[in-house]
Order: structure tokens, then sequence, then C-alpha cells
């Protein structure tokens, strides 16, 4: 498995003005850094539609349908860092954005290192408020 998390996988101070928009951009990395085809990106607007991936805390976790399993090339993460948030839903406010895709069950992992880095407000003030990719690269990395 390639690392998964990259300084190319990370957007800083994201403007997005809606929860599709967001959405795409977390797709769009992970397609430009060859994790996933395009066509994923429609897969996570679809899951979206069915379930929303907003998960409390600010945090949204978009990711394709089942069926979107067939366009993930290799496991990945992006984070979209947007500190003025972006509505998300039902009233909900989303500040980060992680875009997952995980080949052979490899989201479990993915999801698992997400919810336990957010599962303290503290982590989730510092990747808000992350100056540079490397802060949020070792942060993630703390994360076993």
């Amino acid at each position: 498995m390639k690392q998964i998390l990259t300084a190319e996988n990370i957007v800083l101070n994201a403007k997005v003005d809606n929860q599709e928009e967001a959405i795409k951009l977390a797709g769009k990395v992970l397609v430009e850094n060859g994790y996933v085809n395009e066509h994923y990106i429609s897969k996570m607007l679809e899951r979206e539609q069915i379930t929303s991936t907003y998960m409390g805390n600010h945090i949204a976790i978009p990711h394709g349908t089942e069926e979107g399993k067939k366009d993930i090339l290799s496991s990945g993460i992006s984070i979209i860092q947007i500190p003025e948030g972006v509505e998300y839903g039902e009233g909900n406010i989303a500040k980060v954005v992680f875009g997952i895709a995980g080949k052979d069950n490899e989201h479990l992992e993915l999801l698992s290192k997400i919810a336990i880095l957010c599962s303290e407000e503290e982590n989730v003030d510092r990747i808000i408020n992350a100056a540079t990719k490397e802060e949020l690269i070792n942060l993630f990395n703390e994360v076993e």
C-alpha cells in the first residue's frame, strides 16, 4: 500500500460554496493523485444522496458507494480544510472534509484512523487551524 497521505492530497484554506463542491474537490484530489478514476466522484455524490457522510464535530467523510469500489485504483485519502466551514446538509457545518477511497476493505482502516484522530476535539481544532500540510501529515501519523 503506497503512502496514503501526502502533501499533494491536502488542500488548505479551501473556499467552497456548498456541500457538492466540497465533495467534488475531495474527489478531484483523489483523481489527480491516481487513487481513483473520474467516475468515482459521481459515486461519492450518489452516496451522499443515500446517507449523509457528515460525522459531527465539523467533520465529513465522503466516499463512494459499494458500486464505486470498481473505480478505486489504490487506497488513498484527501483532506480538504475549510476553515470558514461549508453547509453540509441539515444545518451541519463541515470544516474538514476527508475524501476516502479504500481498496479491498482498506477503507475500514482509513475510517478507523480518522475516527480516532477526530474523536478528540483538540485534534479537530488542530486540523482546522493547521497552517502547513506537514502539520496535518504529522497529526495523521501520530495515530496508530
